[in-house]
């Protein structure tokens, strides 16, 4: 099950963090930039062709520290045919690393389309006799606003060993004014938790937790330790480390006190690094490496992982 593999893989590198490959084209290195143009030129293939480069060199620093990577597909694919085909290849290459993978989706939304996304990503999607798997991965960040008809088509994979993180309360500034909003006696985002033990049925992995986990923020701690304490079956992944001003602190609320049940996912705070130390960013790779070790001592101060 994905949920044992991810918390397994934490285990053994005693570190619950996760990297979020989300590229933009004005934030890469100026030496990435230029070997893509002097390939490419100023076109959508020569950013995709350094989106990829900057991904993939980040994977290789990262291998042997952090279990696990998100990649944000709206940053490829805003990109067209070929941002898409680049992330192909950095999923490919993330699962060849032995990476968690998971997709940072949220764009499935009728059925029909879903399933076709689910098939694309989990199973096999189907183009005449021929059989294919586009977006092989291990688990998928989606919404559970449009209802179950835009969840169950990926939930139908988790006994095949993939999992789902439906939004709970998510790091943005904005996100108060839905995922807060009451409904009868619950918050929103309460909504999506019970949503998500409602659809979990027996998919329960050895570790105790479901295939359906949340994302919940690290930037509230106060509703990330109530949702812990009430939905201890469920795994969290928590955005919003770093950058978006989430702190070790804030995030260990999140663990159980086997230091067990969730994943921490920082961004810009490791891909970026490079930007405190040099105008060029020649060493990005180090620089990332040196920033995810920071953020492992610094969650590891407030979590013990068992």
């Amino acid at each position: 099950m994905a949920i044992d593999s991810l918390q397994a893989r934490i285990r053994k590198m005693k570190n619950p963090s996760m990297v979020c490959l989300c590229p933009t084209y004005e934030a890469l290195p100026a030496g990435v930039k230029d070997a893509a143009r002097e390939a490419h030129g100023e076109t959508l293939l020569g950013a995709a062709a350094a989106y990829e480069a900057f991904c993939c060199a980040i994977l290789d620093a990262l291998q042997d520290v952090l279990p696990a990577v998100s990649v944000v597909s709206g940053a490829f694919s805003a990109l067209g045919a070929d941002g898409v085909a680049a992330m192909q290849r950095v999923l490919a290459y993330a699962r060849q690393l032995g990476y968690y993978v998971l997709i940072d989706l949220m764009r499935a939304d009728l059925f029909s389309a879903a399933e076709d996304m689910a098939a694309a990503c989990f199973g096999q999607l189907a183009v005449g006799g021929q059989r294919f798997t586009p977006y092989a991965c291990d688990g998928v960040l989606t919404t559970a606003y449009l209802g179950s008809d835009a969840i169950r088509p990926f939930t139908q994979y988790c006994k095949d060993g993939k999992n789902v993180f439906l939004i709970a309360r998510s790091s943005n500034k904005s996100a108060r004014e839905v995922q807060d909003l009451l409904s009868g006696d619950r918050v929103m985002h309460q909504v999506m938790a019970d949503l998500a033990m409602r659809w979990s049925g027996d998919l329960y992995g050895r570790n105790g937790y479901s295939e359906i986990g949340l994302a919940v923020g690290a930037t509230n701690s106060a509703v990330l330790k109530r949702l812990r304490e009430k939905y201890d079956r469920l795994f969290f992944l928590v955005p919003g480390y770093g950058a978006q001003g989430g702190y070790a602190k804030d995030a260990a609320g999140a663990f159980d006190k086997f230091g067990h049940g969730a994943v921490v996912m920082a961004g810009r705070l490791i891909t970026n690094a490079w930007q405190k130390h040099s105008e060029t960013g020649d060493d990005f790779a180090r620089c990332a490496r040196e920033a995810a070790v920071k953020m492992r001592e610094q969650l590891t101060s407030y979590v013990t992982v068992i």
